[in-house]
């Protein structure tokens, strides 16, 4: 298997140079095509380069081994104590990693890259913002949880405590309950890191009050 994902790049303002870059990345069976319309939605009065990865496709086992694009493979979603593919949450944020290198390669500082995602992706980017070494603009996290927590270096982590993160949840979430939700929170709180959250009477979706929320969270990052 490759170690590059593929990637779709959208800038919301293409005659201005962007003041910083989004790394969002998309749920279990969707694509990079995903969340690409809420660039317009998010009516953003500053420019920034906004990076959509595509998961691999690999079998999972919920269900029944179709292969679909996912960023790990999920073999129970009973509980949060019921086994987890971190090997598989490793192995994707490692090209996560190698796309934020190209950024930093581009010019991009790690203090102007915000890492994003929805529910699978949104577990990658709390692995991705809690497990590798850059400080970044913020860590975006929609419709989520930490199935694993044993994966973070408590030690690692304590120049991070004031990066900022935004976390978004669904009270209706029939697929990832509010209660796993609430569970990553209270392990934020154990570490005495920087979030902020915010719940919405939604599923497992994004309604436009979460929307706005958003354009004024990467408006406090990038607009100050």
């Amino acid at each position: 298997m490759s170690n590059k994902l593929e990637t779709k790049v959208v800038l919301n303002k293409p005659d201005v140079k962007p003041v910083g870059a989004v790394i969002w990345m998309h749920g279990l069976g969707a694509d990079y095509n995903d969340f690409v319309p809420i660039v317009e939605e998010l009516r953003l009065p500053f420019s920034l380069k906004f990076v959509f990865p595509n998961a691999p496709i690999i079998p999972v086992t919920i269900n029944n081994g179709y292969q679909m694009r996912a960023w790990y493979d999920i073999t129970d979603f009973s509980s949060l104590t019921r086994e987890v593919d971190s090997a598989g949450i490793l192995e994707n944020r490692e090209r996560i990693h190698l796309l934020i290198e190209g950024l930093i390669k581009e010019g991009f500082k790690p203090e102007e890259i915000v890492v994003a995602g929805f529910s699978q992706g949104g577990v990658m980017a709390y692995y991705t913002g809690l497990g590798l070494d850059y400080n970044f603009a913020g860590i975006m996290v929609l419709s989520a949880y930490l199935p694993d927590t044993s994966l973070i270096d408590v030690a690692k982590i304590q120049h991070k405590l004031k990066m900022p993160f935004l976390i978004c949840h669904g009270q209706q979430d029939p697929v990832v309950s509010i209660a796993y939700a609430k569970e990553a929170v209270k392990y934020l709180q154990s570490l005495d890191v920087n979030y902020q959250w915010f719940e919405y009477p939604m599923p497992h979706s994004v309604c436009y009050e979460e929307v706005v929320t958003i354009a004024n969270w990467l408006g406090q990052i990038f607009n100050s």
